[in-house]
């Protein structure tokens, strides 16, 4: 296949020493698929195949089984026999070891973005919290994850602290599918909004305001997710 005048190669058919532009094909399936568990379009229990993904991304085996090690390596996905791996389904004791760390970490990294926030960085979280309100206003699910993960992305970059930061993505993982789950056919309206409080205490520069709005804005999510699957976790 060529786009843009490059040869795109397979990493199955690739010889040594050839060298493709861009980033290798299994880091381009990771992503793909890391980005559908995160925002619910894998739903939880929904099995996942490598024959399907390979079908549906017209990629190599190859690299779709190396996305797949590596998913599964970081609890994105689960092995459930038979070569049949599903994205895991949220338990009563996962969310609330979910929710304990998230409350742990992200008001730390929201204290420590506080003094190293620049106005154009705060203005970037303010035209994304735009975009999330007119997400909401229209009931746009899936608008409303996107905009609202590159929101807490955005403002945990900021701290300079990659290693919490990259704790706390890997608990969005676990979190994202059923949220998904829950507001499907649910308006986030129904999610208080800490967002313009948070922005606000980095305006000011208080630390302190900042990190209890995440850890607000954590505990609500917390608890709408809870609410939704009260049912399915009393099983």
């Amino acid at each position: 296949m060529k786009e843009a005048g490059v040869t795109m190669l397979d990493d199955d058919n690739l010889d040594d020493g050839v060298r493709r532009a861009g980033p290798p094909a299994h880091q381009k399936v990771y992503a793909q698929l890391r980005e559908r568990i995160l925002f619910g379009d894998l739903a939880p229990g929904q099995p996942v195949t490598i024959q399907g993904i390979v079908a549906d991304l017209g990629v190599g085996m190859t690299p779709v089984r190396e996305a797949l090690r590596r998913l599964t390596a970081e609890g994105a996905l689960i092995f459930q026999g038979n070569r049949r791996i599903s994205v895991p389904v949220l338990t009563a004791q996962d969310l609330d070891d979910v929710g304990f760390m998230r409350g742990a970490l992200e008001p730390e990294l929201a204290r420590r973005a506080t003094p190293r926030a620049m106005n154009a960085d705060i203005d970037q979280l303010e035209s994304i919290d735009i975009e999330l309100d007119r997400a909401i206003a229209k009931g746009d699910v899936g608008g409303y994850l996107r905009l609202n993960y590159a929101f807490h992305d955005t403002l945990y970059a900021i701290a300079g602290a990659p290693m919490i930061a990259g704790q706390v993505d890997a608990l969005w993982l676990r979190f994202g599918p059923s949220l998904r789950d829950v507001l499907t056919g649910d308006a986030p309206q129904s999610l208080p909004d800490q967002h313009k409080l948070l922005i606000a205490a980095l305006r000011r520069g208080d630390a302190q305001s900042a990190a209890q709005a995440v850890a607000a804005d954590v505990a609500q999510g917390v608890a709408r997710l809870s609410l939704g699957l009260a049912p399915a976790l009393t099983l």
